[in-house]
């Protein structure tokens, strides 16, 4: 009897919470969201993803980053966490997204859909390897490490079927 009140109860508290699902390609399409719609969807990040840079002698100027000293080099490291929220700023293409998960200008990262992950949208770096990426945040060029590239973008499909986009197109008028 114990055993079946848990068991219930787990259930339901799972079945309350967020159902985070991979935006895909197949999903902006289905939805039919324009960049504008976009803007109003929460994004939520999939997994951790660590930005690096070496600081150079002269710059003092650190934004909310966390500084590491590694063999005698300074270090700036931005840390965003798997699940935190994120808006669009804007698509500079389609099928781009620049994501923002702070505060503050040119803070965004760019994701795309990846063929190999059933189109879904994943971090987009200048450059990648087996080790590291090259990525853009304010301004600037950050590694990250392969791992990163394995991040992508959830919605909480909840969320966004309770979301409902009403849309007219005005006639005009004539005298």
């Amino acid at each position: 009897m114990r055993f079946g009140l848990f068991f219930g109860a787990l259930l339901f508290l799972v079945s309350c919470g967020p159902t985070y699902k991979p935006f895909t390609v197949d999903m902006q399409e289905r939805y039919k969201w324009t960049e504008n719609d976009l803007k109003h969807v929460q994004f939520y990040l999939s997994k951790d993803i660590v930005l690096r840079r070496n600081l150079s002698k002269g710059e003092s100027v650190i934004d909310d980053g966390k500084i590491i000293i590694e063999k005698g080099t300074r270090i700036e490291e931005v840390v965003i966490p798997e699940g935190t929220p994120g808006i669009l700023q804007f698509m500079p293409k389609a099928n781009r997204m620049a994501v923002s998960f702070e505060r503050g200008a040119k803070k965004f990262l760019m994701f795309g859909p990846h063929p190999k992950w059933g189109d879904r949208y994943m971090l987009l770096g200048s450059s990648w390897d087996k080790t590291q990426g090259e990525v853009s945040y304010q301004g600037r060029k950050y590694k990250t490490s392969s791992r990163s590239a394995l991040a992508g973008l959830m919605v909480d499909l909840d969320r966004v079927n309770k979301v409902t986009v009403s849309r007219r197109k005005a006639s005009g008028r004539k005298i």
